[in-house]
């Protein structure tokens, strides 16, 4: 669905040289990886016979019986649209081939050989296989040969397609990976999308590690799904283990992983955004500066129709896509702090600033952009007191933000003034002509302007730096007042999410007093609002943004698949409602989708002019870098 395809990874139980048995596994395996909807399934390297047959690899029978055991295989998923990669030992003009076998509905759709033989330690393959690139075999091989009374693409430099679909896929074998240049990279240039392993690779203290960072590496560098199947315990163990590990990644990311040393048959599975790679390919300019010569390639059309994922059971679709993982949360919340204050301390230096002047209000971001000042002024050797923190009340501000506003301040030691802007507010609407009891944009906008203004001024009195608070969800929704609120002299916050603010400053409150900590808390768990609408007569917030505009979660969601990866309107409404299943209702989704497509496109002028600011994660939207959009673009192709 919308590009998902799920891939999946098997180890069967094996017995060395028993390929009857080793078949009956497979075909099992084929079946339950079918009835569970993969599109593809990779077994280990030399799964038919099993990898550890050594010199009974030069053994007629052992080799007329791989290839009489693949015949079987045919005849039994000659019904099956999944795509099978088994490995056999294969001989062809006096020579053995560690080869794999792409299998699909009783059809050879493909035999791919082994390029790089490790004959090292362990490993000593060239005593029984020859390389693909040998050249006394390269030469004379033709691109298809006669295996089983079919015509089948033999070589290295395969790509199976399946028109007008992103599955494209390619293989290399076990040490090709592990080679300076590996088989993959020329692949994923070719065009394929997803690289199939079957491995076989002992198992040694510290290697899964190793290995685990190899196939995500290369995943993320190539923009591919990646599936590496590796042999398992029941090879022979009179010299190494084997460990059945398996891994499953996806640009970067290890999407599945095998239990390893598993004495039974096991699956791994991740449903992959292969649309999704195809698009980051596209916007990531250095993987087309790459340069891969297609002549010698084969492009083979996989005949039957594989269906994507039904669902989304075994893809990675968090509802929070801008938040760090849990297991490396802290360290990744830190370096985003230090990213922020790194910048400001940077601006700070350069401009001389006697003073950093910021607008508290006891909301998200002011608080975070506080914090952020705190640090760049500690990076600096400079005392909390060089920033000028005012609190503006106005006719909107309640005494819970308020209070929280000036017991932040006075916790971290910065200068505190209070100036109400309401009588000069009053003042306005009389210049104006505007009547203060008609609640209209002009009443709101009258605060945020008149709030700006002060904080210019002032910076300008003090020889200060006027540090916006502005986030990205605001950037891109365009919730912020023209040169009001969107305006500062340095925007600490502006690639930073609402959804990741609130993180962040939780992460702050866990390394804080109990005090500060106390109040940090607080401020996160206070609904958030501008302030500009009068509250109620018990004196709560009455204006919600996200009553007015949509739970920003969902808004956040958008914007990271829509800038990310370009994702279209009905893809973002399915992986939406497949993210927030249980939170929030359909037409609610669909409503936030229809304004957050609407604001996007009709606000990008205020992103046209806002100020520098430090970019910390892969999304931006600053018009001299990252998103260049003109400012009166229309919107109803994506609606």
């Amino acid at each position: 669905m919308y590009g998902y395809y799920r891939l999946a990874s098997a180890v069967p139980t094996l017995k060395v040289a028993d390929v009857a048995y080793n078949v009956e596994q497979i075909i099992s395996g084929i079946k339950e990886a079918q009835a569970n909807d993969a599109a593809v399934i990779v077994f280990p390297e030399l799964s038919v016979t099993g990898y550890t047959c050594g010199d009974l690899f030069f053994q007629p029978t052992l080799q007329e019986a791989a290839l009489k055991g693949v015949q079987h295989i045919l005849e039994q998923t000659k019904k099956l649209p999944i795509l099978a990669i088994v490995g056999l030992p294969f001989v062809y003009q006096s020579a053995i081939y560690n080869t794999a076998f792409v299998l699909q509905a009783g059809k050879i759709l493909g035999i791919v050989p082994k390029t790089m033989l490790p004959n090292y330690r362990e490993f000593y393959e060239k005593r029984q296989f020859v390389s693909a690139i040998n050249p006394r075999h390269d030469a004379s091989i033709p691109k298809t040969i006669k295996v089983l009374n079919q015509d089948v693409p033999f070589g290295t430099k395969l790509i199976l397609n399946q028109s007008g679909t992103p599955l494209s896929c390619a293989i290399e074998i076990c040490e090709d990976l592990w080679s300076v240049v590996p088989p993959s990279s020329q692949h994923c240039l070719a065009g394929a999308t997803a690289i199939l392993n079957p491995s076989a690779g002992t198992e040694l203290t510290g290697k899964a590690n190793y290995r685990r960072g190899l196939v995500s590496q290369q995943s993320g560098r190539c923009l591919a799904a990646y599936v590496l199947s590796s042999a398992g315990v029941h090879e022979s163990t009179m010299d190494f283990v084997f460990a059945g590990h398996s891994i499953i990644a996806e640009n970067g990311r290890l999407a599945a992983e095998s239990p390893r040393f598993s004495r039974t048959t096991t699956f791994i599975y991740a449903d992959i955004d292969l649309e999704r790679l195809k698009s980051a390919r596209i916007s990531e300019s250095s993987f087309n500066d790459n340069y891969v010569d297609t002549k010698d390639y084969q492009y083979i059309e996989i005949p039957q129709s594989i269906t994507q994922s039904p669902d989304l059971r075994y893809a990675h679709n968090p509802k929070h896509p801008f938040l760090p993982p849990t297991k490396s949360r802290t360290e990744r919340c830190q370096e985003i702090i230090d990213i922020q204050a790194t910048g400001l301390a940077k601006r700070i230096e350069h401009t001389n600033a006697k003073t950093l002047v910021i607008g508290v209000s006891g909301g998200l971001d002011s608080t975070l952009a506080l914090l952020i000042c705190d640090r760049a002024l500690k990076l600096l050797n400079r005392p909390a007191s060089d920033i000028l923190a005012i609190t503006m009340p106005g006719f909107g501000t309640t005494g819970r933000t308020y209070n929280n506003a000036v017991q932040l301040c006075q916790l971290l030691h910065t200068s505190l003034r209070e100036i109400n802007i309401k009588e000069a507010c009053l003042m306005h609407f009389k210049d104006i002509g505007h009547d203060p009891a008609e609640h209209t944009t002009t009443y709101e906008n009258v605060q945020a302007r008149e709030r700006t203004q002060i904080l210019m001024d002032l910076s300008n009195k003090l020889g200060g730096m006027v540090i916006g608070t502005g986030d990205l969800s605001e950037i891109a929704l365009g919730w912020s007042t023209y040169n009001g609120d969107h305006m500062s002299m340095y925007a600490v916050n502006c690639s930073i999410p609402k959804s990741l603010i609130r993180c962040l400053i939780q992460h702050v409150a866990e390394n804080s007093s109990e005090e500060l900590a106390h109040i940090l808390q607080d401020i996160n768990d206070t609904p958030v609002s501008p302030e500009l609408l009068p509250p109620s007569d018990h004196g709560d917030i009455e204006q919600k943004t996200e009553d007015v505009l949509g739970p920003y979660e969902i808004h956040d969601f958008f914007l990271y698949h829509f800038i990310k990866y370009g994702a279209p309107k009905e893809k973002l409404l399915y992986l939406a409602k497949h993210a927030f299943a249980g939170d929030y209702d359909s037409a609610l989704i669909e409503k936030c989708l229809d304004t957050f497509i609407r604001r996007f496109f009709t606000q990008q002028f205020k992103r046209s002019c806002i100020p520098d600011g430090p970019k910390v994660g892969t999304i931006s939207l600053s018009p001299r870098g990252d998103w260049r959009m003109p400012s009166d673009a229309g919107y109803a192709t994506w609606m």
